[in-house]
């Protein structure tokens, strides 16, 4: 089954910004681009006419209007687009079995003016089982510093975060962003002195055998992007290890990024799914898109 990017679009700026991404993302990779809208009858309980053959077609002229910008920009790609009867998080979610990835749009950056993507956004991220990637209206095919004409592919910034196996799906979709850009991939692993009640002679012994606190997370990270590397041989890899917490190192790293790519553990807790600490941050106050993707 071919693999294909899916970009939900709802007529706002976001959601142009997001499938203007994943047009470009599309024509990098050799994939098919999927435009879905997502739009269902439900007359409200109110005493005024509805006119639900208006409503419908305003859907259609929603996505015509978003494939014709995307065709009329990139001619040779290949573009499908329709209309799923479902609410927004479930007409995403239902395209997830041929996916690359999602991509959907966000509305801005900042905590002051709540969840930047709104509950739909928030609870695709979450439940997701494909990496979901979220643009904000300013990023365009020049902001994104997609390197033509000066042969260099900008930089990609990822978060290492645990063992390898843990963030082995964030480092390969990196890497694979990465190589089809030409691009500079910057690792970054971030770390914290143990705390006092965590600190023991057993606790330690790792550490110390690797020489210390620093060398130990050196090697973690070497580690952890060995098989990529053996992969991608040709992306060019900065490796970056700092004391501080995952979301402001990360942060403080992605300013001139193309891309920021963040793991988030795919489990449910006791009040459902979540996206995590360092991937709220990221998609709260990163200046770029964030890409998130589900690990076990």
């Amino acid at each position: 089954m071919s693999r294909e990017i899916v970009a939900g679009v709802d007529g706002s700026p976001e959601s142009l910004a997001a499938a203007g991404w994943a047009a470009r993302e599309a024509v990098r990779r050799g994939l098919a681009l999927r435009l879905v809208h997502a739009w269902r009858w439900e007359p409200l309980d109110i005493p005024l006419e509805q006119d639900r053959t208006h409503q419908e077609r305003w859907a259609d002229e929603v996505l015509r209007a978003a494939e014709s910008t995307i065709t009329g920009g990139h001619p040779g790609l290949a573009v499908t687009a329709e209309v799923l009867p479902d609410t927004p998080v479930a007409a995403l979610l239902s395209t997830e079995e041929r996916a690359e990835m999602l991509v959907i749009g966000s509305r801005g950056h900042g905590p002051v003016v709540g969840f930047l993507l709104g509950s739909h956004g928030q609870q695709i991220i979450a439940a997701a089982t494909r990496p979901v990637v979220a643009v904000r209206s300013r990023d365009d095919a020049e902001a994104e510093g997609d390197g033509e004409g000066d042969g260099q592919g900008g930089e990609i910034v990822v978060g290492q975060m645990g063992g390898a196996e843990d963030s082995a799906p964030a480092l390969g979709f990196a890497f694979a962003a990465a190589a089809a850009r030409g691009a500079t991939l910057r690792a970054v692993r971030a770390w914290n002195l143990p705390s006092l009640y965590a600190y023991s002679p057993g606790s330690m012994a790792l550490a110390d055998e690797a020489g210390g606190l620093v060398p130990y997370e050196k090697k973690a990270l070497r580690e952890a992007l060995a098989p990529w590397r053996e992969r991608f041989p040709d992306v060019r890899v900065t490796e970056q290890v700092e004391l501080g917490s995952a979301g402001q190192v990360l942060l403080s790293s992605s300013g001139a990024a193309r891309l920021l790519v963040v793991g988030r553990r795919a489990r449910r807790g006791a009040l459902g799914s979540r996206i995590g600490s360092v991937a709220h941050a990221a998609l709260h106050l990163a200046p770029c898109p964030v890409a998130v993707v589900p690990h076990e």
